[in-house]
């Protein structure tokens, strides 16, 4: 069973930045595609991020250009960079893991098998 502990949430002003990190408790991390999702209230979970077991990145296209994802397989840890910070990115932002035996990055959230428990990213205006 692979846990997942998002870390790095908080409250910041319109224009600033924030890092977050999941890491997993995975024995073989490095064989895991890895994502990011959000969650605003009342919306639903939607794909952010994303990043492959050989570090290939995907990206939602309101993201791209100020977020960032990446991996540190000795640590067990992804990270989203999130730079230029607006309102909008307010949600609760999900790590999620996916065996690579899977093919490529997937953007449903009905793919991933294994869900961290979340972290509260507020922008304020």
């Amino acid at each position: 069973q692979v846990q997942l502990v998002e870390s790095g949430g908080g409250l910041v002003q319109a224009g600033g930045s924030l890092r977050l990190s999941c890491t997993a408790s995975a024995r073989y991390f490095s064989n895991y595609h890895m994502g990011w999702f959000r969650q605003a209230p009342g919306k639903e979970r939607d794909f952010v991020a994303g990043i492959s077991w050989n570090a290939g990145t995907k990206y939602t296209n309101s993201v791209k250009g100020r977020f960032t994802i990446s991996r540190d397989n000795a640590k067990n840890t992804v990270y989203l960079q999130m730079n230029s910070l607006v309102p909008d990115d307010t949600a609760v932002y999900y790590c999620a893991a996916r065996s690579s035996s899977a093919m490529g990055i997937a953007t449903d959230s009905r793919a991933y098998d294994h869900w961290g428990q979340g972290t509260q990213v507020t922008i304020s205006s």
